[in-house]
């Protein structure tokens, strides 16, 4: 009987242990969370919007965007697993990337407690599972602090994520499942699409309590949170994207975050 220990990704593949591997990561939040298992040594690539942690990711070889990846520079890197995602990258290229990287991992956190997996994940592959198992107890401790708030009342939140034209979040992503934490949920515009275009007519502004706009992927600032709720007449605030979206070691900070916006919504 086959006794070896495997770890198994989004898509159902299994790696071994890998110690010694060279790491392409075109995941910006996963390269964060492979540099705080301790992983940065072993990171031979990564994407231009892979900027945290700053003074360890500079070191790092950049192989393009998570969309516009530079396959030769790849290959030159000759990188032993690729790490990616679903949502971040395209298909055609993560078959590219399988012709000639003996292992791609496929990644796709679908909502906050998803991150325990995808951190065992990390450290069983790389080996850096203790480091994974600490960061794990911390996320518990920090998810038990969330559930802990007495229920507050539920709102229907539209989460804005770009303009010109204007898109949303819809509820079958990670976001819509960070905001659900709250008891809090978005409009469902009936679409089949994750990221849904949207026009602001009058009968979707009547069913919503509050407008979230996020400082990435598109960079809206107080200004037009200001200029958004004058035009509404419902309360608009900015928040932080990467709290919000990014999935690996930032969930910690994410989750502390989402008590804070829950207190500055109750306060308004």
């Amino acid at each position: 009987m086959n006794t070896e220990i495997t770890f198994t990704d989004a898509l159902g593949q299994r790696h071994a242990p890998a110690p010694d591997a060279r790491i392409v990561c075109l995941v910006p939040s996963i390269t964060e969370l492979l540099c705080e298992l301790g992983l940065a040594d072993r990171l031979v690539g990564r994407t231009g919007f892979c900027i945290h942690p700053r003074e360890l990711v500079a070191a790092i070889p950049k192989v393009g965007g998570t969309k516009d990846v530079n396959i030769d520079k790849i290959r030159k890197l000759a990188p032993t697993h690729v790490v990616v995602n679903i949502d971040e990258n395209e298909k055609p290229t993560v078959d590219r990337l399988a012709e000639f990287v003996p292992h791609v991992v496929v990644t796709h956190p679908n909502a906050p407690r998803d991150n325990l997996d995808l951190a065992r994940l990390m450290g069983g592959i790389f080996g850096a599972g203790d480091a994974a198992e600490r960061w794990c107890a911390e996320f518990e401790k920090e998810y038990a602090a969330l559930k802990a708030l007495p229920p507050g009342p539920p709102r229907t939140v539209l989460y804005c994520i770009w303009q010109d034209p204007w898109m949303m979040v819809s509820g079958e992503t990670y976001i819509a499942s960070m905001l659900a934490e709250l008891g809090w949920q978005v409009p469902q515009l009936g679409t089949g699409e994750r990221y849904p275009r949207f026009d602001w007519s009058q009968a979707l502004v009547d069913g919503l309590d509050v407008v979230l706009l996020s400082t990435e992927p598109y960079r809206f600032t107080e200004e037009h949170a200001d200029a958004l709720e004058k035009q509404l007449g419902i309360p608009v605030f900015l928040v932080d994207g990467e709290m919000m979206s990014w999935y690996g070691s930032r969930a910690l900070e994410g989750l502390r975050y989402l008590r804070r916006l829950r207190a500055m919504m109750e306060t308004y």
